[in-house]
C-alpha cells in the first residue's frame, strides 16, 4: 500500500471570503508525492503511479533533503521566465524530449518525517514543518508560500498575474485523504472570441454536434485552426441540435482554415462559410497554436470575424 495519500481540492465557483482559510497558487503541473525511506526515494503520482525514472532531478532533490524519511506532497511544474507554470511545456519534456530548464518541485503539505506520522496535526503546523525543512534544501525544491486574507481578493490578484488559479485549505484542519470541502480550487479563465469555421458529428449518446472546430485571423487575414470545443454552458441536447441546424445552412465544401487540422479533429468534420463568432474559455494556448481545456460561454453575433485575433 502506498504512503502517499493525498488530499484532493473540489471545484469551486468562487474561493472561500470567511476567516479559517489559507490560499496558494494553483501551480499548472503534474501532481506528485515524493517519499523518502533513508537513501530511497521514489516518486507517486495521485494514481501511484511511479514517476521516479522520469524526474531524477526531483528524485535526487529530495534524497538530499535532512531527513531520515518524509512523505511529502507537491506539483511538479516547469515555470517560465515571467513566473508563471506552464502544462503544455511540461508535457514537452516528457513526450518531445523538451528542454528541462525551469522544472520545479512546489511543496506545500508534509504527512510524515523522520518516522512521525503528521496527518492529525493542523495545515499550518505541517505547513510550518515542511518549511524548515526544505529551508536548506536543493534549489529545485520550493516552499508553496501561502496567503491569509479573502479569497475573492487573492484569486483576483493571482488573474492579474496570469496565474491558473489558487487553492484556498482550512488552516486548522487535519489532512483527510480523497476529495473534501477542505480544500477548494477556483481557476482563473481566458476568453478569446473565436471564428467558427466547422462542426463534428456527434459520438455516443451525444445528439447534435460533437464539437465546434474553431479558428482565429492571422495579421495575413488567414484563419487559423485553434482546436476542436465540445463542451460548455447550457451544452445540453436541444441546444445542440439547434446549433447544428443553423450551421448546416452555413456548411459549404472547401476548408475554411490556412491549412487543414490535425486528423483528430477529421473524422465526421463538416466545413461552414466562417461568420460566426464564439466567446470561448480555456487554460492556456498551446505550442500548437490550439486552446487547452476550451468551453463555450455564448455567440457574439455583433463581432465581424476578421477582426479577431489571438492575444495572448
Amino acid at each position: 500500500m502506498s504512503a502517499y495519500k493525498p488530499q484532493l481540492a473540489t471545484l469551486a465557483e468562487k474561493p472561500p471570503t470567511g476567516p479559517g482559510w489559507v490560499h496558494e497558487i494553483k501551480y499548472d503541473g503534474y501532481r506528485m508525492g515524493a517519499i523518502r525511506r533513508g537513501g530511497s526515494v521514489y516518486l507517486e503520482s495521485r494514481n501511484e503511479v511511479r514517476w521516479t525514472a522520469k524526474l531524477p532531478e526531483v528524485e535526487e532533490a529530495v534524497r538530499r533533503l535532512p531527513c531520515s524519511s518524509a512523505v511529502i506532497d507537491g506539483e511538479v511544474a516547469i515555470v517560465l521566465p515571467d513566473g508563471r507554470t506552464s502544462f503544455q511545456r511540461l508535457q514537452n519534456i516528457f513526450g518531445q524530449g523538451g528542454a528541462r530548464a525551469g522544472l520545479v518541485y512546489f511543496v506545500f503539505d508534509l504527512l510524515e518525517l523522520d518516522g512521525e506520522p503528521l496527518e492529525k496535526l493542523p495545515l499550518l503546523e505541517r505547513k510550518a514543518r515542511l518549511q524548515k525543512l526544505v529551508a536548506a534544501g536543493p534549489e529545485l525544491i520550493r516552499y508553496a508560500q501561502h496567503i491569509e486574507g479573502d479569497g475573492a481578493a487573492v484569486l483576483a490578484q493571482v488573474d492579474k498575474l496570469g496565474m491558473e488559479g489558487i487553492i484556498s485549505k482550512r488552516a486548522n484542519a487535519p489532512h483527510r485523504a480523497g476529495r473534501s470541502d477542505g480544500w477548494l480550487k477556483a481557476k482563473c479563465t481566458q476568453f478569446a472570441d473565436l471564428v467558427v469555421g466547422g462542426f463534428s458529428d456527434p459520438s455516443g449518446a451525444r445528439n447534435g454536434l460533437g464539437a465546434l472546430l474553431v479558428g482565429v485571423y492571422d495579421d495575413h487575414g488567414e484563419l487559423q485552426f485553434a482546436g476542436g470545443v465540445g463542451t460548455g454552458r447550457g451544452w445540453t441536447g436541444p441546444f445542440l441540435s439547434e446549433l447544428r441546424r443553423g450551421l448546416e445552412g452555413l456548411e459549404q465544401a472547401e476548408c475554411p482554415f490556412a491549412e487543414l487540422p490535425p486528423p483528430e479533429y477529421l473524422k465526421g468534420a463538416h466545413w461552414v462559410r466562417p461568420a460566426l463568432v464564439v466567446e470561448v474559455g480555456f487554460a492556456e494556448w498551446t505550442d500548437e497554436g490550439t486552446l487547452r481545456h476550451p468551453s463555450f460561454r455564448s455567440f457574439q453575433p455583433g463581432k465581424d470575424p476578421r477582426t479577431t485575433r489571438r492575444r495572448e
